[in-house]
């Protein structure tokens, strides 16, 4: 094996590194905030909210991810090119780069996946505590901040582990749209040098880097969580 091309083509993926972060970043609390809502929607005594949320993650997790990101980004992309007062706009900067497409993506099929988590989390919050705080009267939203919520998550850090790990490797899927990520400037460079594995076998390496770094900061902060047993 060699890797000397290495020296040349280092500058492709060092911003192809910070790509992959930045989908990773804006995807993931993009999908986090709309995860709570799938969460809390799918617990609801409301039939048609708690109807709407389960149809919602069985459609995005029973179609793959890929397709999902085609529609958006070939399907709302030309939707949007065919009005001239869109292709005008400071919007067009943003609506013909396929990066936020699969940040788009990418945070909805966290909100569906980690939606579920997250119901599962709530309901394993003792009731006890809930009750509690009833009783002293506090205000729904007061609870969930307070109290609901900080326990499911502490219960689901393990959880948010892996599913933070998955979303890393869903990442690889931007480079199917021109997107200059980790994977699409192995891609490239693989078509420059006519080298097949040494620029995969960096991409792996990366990614794997990336997902011991996720794993050991999810890890610092369960231990950062003070254990509790009840209100």
């Amino acid at each position: 094996m060699d890797f000397e091309w290495l020296v040349t083509y280092q500058e492709y993926f060092l911003p192809a590194l910070q790509t992959t972060l930045e989908l990773l970043l804006y995807s993931g609390a993009l999908g986090f905030v709309l995860a709570l809502l799938v969460g809390f929607a799918r617990l609801s005594k409301q039939p048609f909210i708690a109807w709407f949320a389960l149809s919602f993650t069985n459609t995005i997790r029973g179609t793959p991810l890929l397709v999902q990101i085609y529609v958006l980004y070939y399907g709302l992309g030309s939707l949007f090119a065919e009005f001239p007062a869109v292709r005008e706009s400071f919007l067009w900067d943003y609506l013909r780069d396929g990066f936020w497409y699969v940040v788009l993506a990418l945070a909805i099929s966290v909100a569906a996946y980690v939606g579920e988590v997250i119901k599962g989390g709530l309901r394993g919050v003792p009731k006890g505590e809930l009750e509690a705080a009833r009783a002293l009267g506090m205000p729904w939203l007061l609870m969930v901040r307070r109290i609901w919520l900080p326990r499911a998550l502490q219960i689901l850090l393990p959880s948010l582990a892996g599913e933070t790990v998955l979303l890393l490797k869903s990442t690889a899927l931007a480079s199917t749209v021109a997107v200059m990520d980790v994977l699409g400037a192995a891609n490239f460079v693989r078509t420059q040098t006519l080298r097949t594995y040494e620029p995969l076998l960096i991409t792996a390496l990366v990614y794997l880097v990336l997902a011991l770094l996720i794993e050991h900061v999810f890890r610092r902060m369960a231990r950062r969580v003070p254990a509790r047993s009840g209100f």
